[in-house]
């Protein structure tokens, strides 16, 4: 199973290793990672496999909002399914 994760805030330094980190943490993959930094604004778009995670879907996003808060980001965690399913027509 897998996730898409969007980061979009202002850039700051370490925004892509808490990221990984909280992944990492919770025995979720990074599949495919994308980043830009547009003058002073970060964006970021991660595929990752949480098939074997060893938290729940839920406990990944608030720890990920956690990571938000921290970096001054909005952090916005999606099924895989849903995504592809709002991009059908």
């Amino acid at each position: 199973m897998r996730a898409i994760i969007t980061v979009i805030g202002k850039d700051t330094v370490g925004i892509l290793a808490k990221v990984s980190d909280a992944c990492a943490n919770a025995d979720v993959n990074i599949l495919e990672v994308t980043q830009s930094v547009l003058q002073d604004m970060f964006a970021m778009v991660m595929l990752v496999e949480i098939g074997k995670a060893n938290i729940g879907f839920d406990q990944l996003k608030k720890n990920l909002d956690a990571v938000g808060e921290a970096t001054g980001t909005k952090i916005h965690v999606m099924h895989e399914d849903i995504f592809n399913s709002m991009h059908k027509i």
